[in-house]
């Protein structure tokens, strides 16, 4: 799509984390990709002239703040290996526009998908979204303007559709199996984002068994098309690798060969890894296959062992459901000025919106209460109130106040104003003001009456 010609390699980074884990006995463990990391090596890509290793670096906490509000501090929600996770993705970003590579993958954990705009704690094994991080540090170190997120995990990528929900100049994809069958219960083609964005989100959630023709279904029909009409900086691609067929956590029919056809077609200009828990049966395959098939190399002879060609096949009914969801999605592209329009002026002045928030990995229920000023000369501003508590615990509350990129001066004020009372508002434990339009981010503990930076 968008890529940057570079010098015509692929910029690859491995971080398996292998000092990091939910639990000895979670997927989501240190071992996850110990089989990936010895195949790639036996297949000798690391010293291929078309790859280039690069060495992760740690994000900064300013990295973390420009995305996130976290509850109560950056610090309290991540360890080193999600600030190297995060990291990579700024490597590669920093690689790809130097002109050093053509485009990017980082192969790391922690994953990432699943962390929305407020983090309390781990959600589907998620701290911090890495594929927002890089999307926000793209657009503020580079200029860049519009960008796409096409999410190609098993599971709707719930985090970064909620973190860009109001943003129209960043298009998010995923396709995923149906939320009605899977973690994590979201994702259909109703949710096409807030009323400034409409149809800037678009989800495909498609019948479990889905096969190889299914997806690329998808792809040659909604994803590319969308795209070539949407025209983005760049084109960037949450990994996920867990709609593979061997996959225990899903219930999914694509090949490792299928993946890499994907790749190859969907030319992302970077690739983080999300999910995919097949240790041995999957994802040291899917990643050989994605790696060479980003570098331009044959990768017709990657296949699992026990991969049978024409083994899975879907039913009739399985593809009148796939060509209807991407009819339906295609008409919701198609309509998305005239949706906006017409949201435009049936609302007033503020869109407000609750919801409630499950964080399965750490059993944390948050109620959130969000606003979205609606003006007619920039983005307008945003303020969430939210309220957490895993257990009997303590309730832990916080107000977020969000400022973006191109604010008018009335809006940057309204928005300072509301940072201010909230700070002598003693039922609210933290106050955070996220400044993108100067990448300027601080919060107050109104506990101890200390502010703190970035």
């Amino acid at each position: 799509m968008a890529s940057n010609a570079g010098a015509g390699k692929t910029g690859l980074i491995f971080f398996p984390a292998f000092d990091w884990a939910i639990s000895p006995t979670h997927p989501e463990r240190e071992e996850r990709l110990l089989y990936t990391r010895d195949q790639i090596f036996e297949e000798g890509l690391m010293d291929l002239p078309q790859i280039e290793e690069y060495k992760p670096r740690l994000a900064e906490n300013k990295d973390i703040a420009r995305t996130h509000f976290c509850v109560p501090d950056v610090e309290s929600q991540v360890t080193e290996a999600h600030l190297i996770a995060a990291g990579s993705t700024l490597t590669l970003a920093d690689a790809l526009e130097k002109g050093e590579i053509r485009n990017g993958f980082a192969l790391v954990r922690p994953p990432g998908h699943h962390s929305m705009r407020v983090v309390h704690g781990n959600r589907g094994f998620c701290n911090i979204n890495n594929m927002a991080i890089l999307v926000e540090y793209l657009r503020t170190k580079y200029g860049h303007k519009r960008l796409a997120v096409i999410d190609t995990d098993v599971h709707h990528g719930d985090g970064t559709q909620e973190i860009f929900w109001h943003d129209p100049e960043v298009l998010c994809i995923s396709f995923h199996q149906d939320g009605h069958t899977l973690y994590p219960g979201s994702g259909f083609v109703n949710e096409i984002g807030g009323p400034q964005a409409l149809a800037r989100t678009l989800n495909v959630p498609l019948p479990p068994g889905t096969t190889d023709e299914g997806i690329h279904y998808v792809l040659d029909n909604l994803i590319l098309p969308i795209l070539e009409e949407f025209k983005p900086d760049l084109v960037l691609n949450s990994a996920g690798q867990d709609n593979h067929y061997t996959d225990p956590l899903a219930n999914m029919r694509f090949s490792a060969n299928g993946y890499a056809r994907l790749n190859e077609k969907l030319a992302p200009d970077i690739c983080v890894l999300e999910g995919g828990y097949a240790v041995e049966t999957a994802l040291p395959y899917v990643n050989t296959g994605i790696i060479q098939a980003m570098a331009g190399l044959d990768y017709s002879h990657v296949r699992e062992p026990d991969y049978v060609p024409g083994a899975f096949v879907q039913t009739d009914a399985m593809w009148r459901e796939i060509k209807n969801t991407v009819d339906q999605v295609n008409e919701a592209w198609a309509k998305r000025e005239e949706m906006v329009q017409m949201a435009r002026e049936s609302l007033g002045d503020f869109y407000r919106r609750k919801k409630r928030v499950f964080y399965d990995t750490d059993m944390i229920n948050e109620s959130q209460e969000e606003s979205v000023r609606l003006c007619p000369d920039c983005p307008g501003y945003m303020t969430i109130t939210s309220s957490a508590q895993r257990g009997y615990g303590t309730l832990n509350n916080a107000f977020c106040v969000s400022i973006p990129r191109g604010a008018c001066s009335s809006c940057r004020e309204d928005a300072k104003e509301e940072y201010e009372e909230h700070l002598e508002d003693r039922r609210i434990g933290y106050v955070y003001l996220q400044d993108k339009d100067r990448d300027k981010f601080k919060f107050c503990n109104n506990m101890t009456h200390t502010q703190k930076g970035y």
